[in-house]
């Protein structure tokens, strides 16, 4: 065990932490609305009234409950889950590590070493060994920078050590987490502050542990590892480096020589009233996928982010989420509370993706808690079809990377179609992070028909296209992809006396059965063939006519008594339950875009939203039903589907948006953030309700209808969208003609 004593700081810290507390400027930044949101009055009214301009975010929790997941925290590359003490309760997700689940024993993510472990002992008792001497005072979650700020008091004998804790994911160098302890005593002590790199908890082994630096007489981190996670599919390489600002006295200890201990270094010292003593950690997560020598990896990033320094990477941090948040969509006149849940969703999508997410993200992001599988962090449709879009707007080099993890793995998805004996591109339903292959659990078979996952990928690879105007993307990554899915469509579509039609699928509804012509899929896969067509013709390639034709003639099945778009071939009204209740056919005009006579649609609206009481709480398209509402003129109702179908599924103490409403669904789970419910409601504010519609057209003419929003709201704003690689202003006004998207 290594023992030397650390060098003087150069100025000790012995005020409190302003930031932790957070300013009295930002005050109003918290929920309920402060300073600058004003109380919704008349409609008139509301329609003046603006968001403030510093994002919304989750009142601070004073008080822990049982039933509460921790905070949840990314940068798109490591996913937190810090608890009300972060020190001693917490884990960690590496985007692209892959393990063997051990309950359906196929290919999922795993669990990293927690970066930001700690302890605190004072006079000998630790807190680690006595949480119950431990009180949370408060831990507040800044939605506008990302950071997380935990305070709480731990208590031994008639010492009182009041320790404030700040964490946060750096999004300008996002191998790296950081953590900074500020710990102050109220009468003089021993006392002790540890920092841990910790793989306690989670399955694997040792594969190396480090504390000295090869080639190096003094060590270049505090310590290295490299772990192999269940199943050897993958290891993740783990470093950190400390600091500690405490004056003279102080003795540095590492655990050296204990091969199998958690990396730790320990600062003690003789602790006095009226002082802050400051511990910041630097750790970097790299997994296999990414380097091939990943602890050796993250050695090198970490030791790059110690030189950096804490006060920058956090500088940088904050300047990067002050460009996302120029993306922010505003609900003028909704109020705050309204305002409150937009941000919230805004942020952990944004959260949860970044330029460098190179193996995608899952339906729940980079999140994880025990309590629930999390869909074993597998790649699905939901990320193309609800989070891709809202990205695409406001960030679009993490939309860019979402699609790079389908575009690397064209050759997964071209055996998949083969092994089903299809031509050209079937993307799996549940996508391994490793190689993009079919992993969905053995446990439900008829899955397998479920392959509407292609037409969500082919439709991003389009919308980027139209989005960004990059001819050399189009040629170079959307166009394989689009002429494969096309492809699978001509080898998976059957001519017949009704046109052409597409058997036995299952669509959104999960049906046990597989269904034929289900409505969903046929809007959608006519919507691709029509896509691919238009970019045959502007690549001078054949086919364009022939997928035209198959297009124009899938069929769609129509109840010829009463008129509407039924779900699926043997679709009835009078079927009942929540597979029945799904408006499938409904998701296939909004946000698939399938254009149908007026009179139909409103007949298919009206029908779905009869029966959408059996299905709203339920995860996906419960969102959406305030676009369908809105769309035959009836703000009320509008308002009324959001609320049960957006706003009922987002939960305290951080505003994570759950799987199902919790309201409608009690004894379902408590998890979160839920990326197809908060991007359902992101993408019905950015494109559903402004009637936003991407295409190859001039973006002037992608405002395609007359403006309708929920009641009490004026406007919906956004600042700053990417269209054709340039910034513009998006102004949907309630009752306008069309919405406005004005290119800078």
């Amino acid at each position: 065990m290594e023992v030397r004593h650390a060098r003087k700081a150069e100025e000790l810290v012995d005020q409190e932490s302003e930031d932790l507390r957070g300013t009295e400027e930002e005050g109003d930044a918290q929920i309920p609305g402060g300073g600058d949101q004003q109380r919704p009055g008349s409609q008139e009214e509301e329609k003046e009234i603006a968001p403030g301009r510093i994002p919304l975010s989750p009142p601070a929790v004073a008080a822990w409950r049982p039933d509460y997941i921790p905070a949840y925290l990314s940068n798109g590359l490591i996913g937190l889950r810090a608890g009300p003490i972060p020190l001693i309760e917490g884990l960690a997700i590496v985007n692209g590590l892959a393990a063997i689940d051990p309950v359906e024993q196929g290919e999922g993510f795993a669990r990293g070493p927690y970066p930001i472990g700690g302890d605190i002992d004072v006079d000998g008792h630790q807190l680690s060994r006595l949480p119950r001497q431990s009180e949370l005072v408060e831990q507040r979650h800044d939605f506008s920078c990302g950071e997380l700020s935990s305070r709480f008091r731990f208590r031994s004998g008639e010492t009182t050590a009041s320790v404030e804790v700040l964490t946060l994911c750096t999004r300008s160098l996002p191998s790296v987490v950081l953590q900074e302890v500020r710990v102050r005593v109220d009468r003089p002590c021993r006392l002790m502050v540890t920092a841990k790199l910790d793989p306690t908890g989670i399955q694997g082994r040792w594969l190396a542990r480090e504390t000295s630096t090869p080639g190096a007489d003094q060590p270049v981190v505090d310590g290295s590892m490299l772990w192999e996670v269940n199943g050897a599919l993958s290891s993740c390489g783990a470093a950190y480096v400390t600091r500690f600002d405490g004056g003279e006295g102080v003795e540095r200890r590492r655990e050296e020589h204990d091969a199998l201990a958690p990396l730790a270094t320990s600062y003690r010292l003789d602790a006095r009233p009226g002082l802050t003593y400051v511990l910041q950690q630097f750790s970097s997560l790299v997994p296999s996928q990414a380097h091939h020598e990943p602890h050796r990896q993250a050695t090198r990033l970490v030791g790059m982010a110690a030189r950096r320094g804490f006060q920058k990477l956090r500088d940088e941090n904050r300047r990067a989420w002050e460009e996302i948040w120029k993306g922010r969509i505003k609900l003028v006149g909704a109020g705050p509370r309204w305002q409150a849940l937009a941000d919230a969703a805004f942020y952990y999508l944004h959260a949860s993706a970044h330029a460098s997410s190179l193996f995608s993200t899952s339906m729940f992001g980079l999140a994880f808690w025990p309590n629930y599988h999390y869909y074993r962090g597998h790649v699905m449709w939901d990320i193309e079809a609800f989070t891709f879009p809202t990205l695409l707007l406001t960030a679009p080099e993490a939309a860019y990377a979402l699609l790079e993890y389908r575009a690397q793995r064209l050759r997964a998805a071209e055996r998949n179609a083969a092994l089903h004996g299809y031509r050209g591109l079937q993307f799996p339903w549940a996508s391994g992070p490793r190689h993009g292959e079919e992993v969905i659990r053995l446990s439900a078979p008829h899955l397998v028909f479920e392959q509407h996952v292609s037409l969500s990928v082919a439709r991003a690879f389009a919308h980027y296209v139209h989005a960004t105007g990059d001819d050399d993307y189009l040629r170079e990554k959307a166009w394989p992809a689009l002429e494969g899915v096309a492809n699978w469509l001509v080898s998976r579509a059957v001519k017949s006396e009704r046109g052409y039609e597409i058997k036995e699928v299952i669509g959104i509804a999960e049906q046990t059965d597989p269904v034929d012509n289900n409505a969903y899929v046929n809007m959608a896969a006519s919507m691709v063939l029509r896509e691919a067509a238009g970019f045959a013709r502007r690549l001078n390639r054949p086919d364009a006519q022939r997928w035209d034709a198959i297009a124009e003639c899938l069929y769609l099945p129509v109840d010829a008594a009463r008129g509407f778009i039924r779900n699926h071939d043997r679709y009835s009204p009078e079927e009942q339950g929540p597979a029945a209740a799904t408006p499938e056919a409904l998701a296939g005009i909004f946000p698939i875009g399938y254009a149908v006579d007026p009179k139909l649609e409103r007949a298919t609206i009206d029908f779905y939203l009869g029966r959408a009481g059996d299905y709203v709480g339920r995860p996906m398209l419960s969102a959406l039903l305030g676009v369908y509402a809105a769309r035959v003129g009836d703000r009320t109702a509008s308002l009324r589907w959001f609320e049960r179908g957006y706003a009922d599924f987002v939960e305290d103490p951080f505003s994570e948006t759950n799987e199902f409403s919790l309201k409608r669904f009690p004894d379902k789970p408590r998890v979160g953030p839920f990326m197809a419910n908060l991007g359902g409601f992101l993408m019905s504010c950015l494109y559903g309700l402004t009637g936003l519609v991407l295409s190859a057209a001039e973006p002037a003419e992608w405002c395609t209808r007359p403006v309708v929003l929920p009641e009490g709201w004026g406007a919906i704003e956004v600042d700053r969208v990417f269209v054709r690689g340039r910034p513009a202003h998006l102004l949907a006004r309630h009752g306008e003609n069309r919405a406005s998207l004005t290119i800078d």
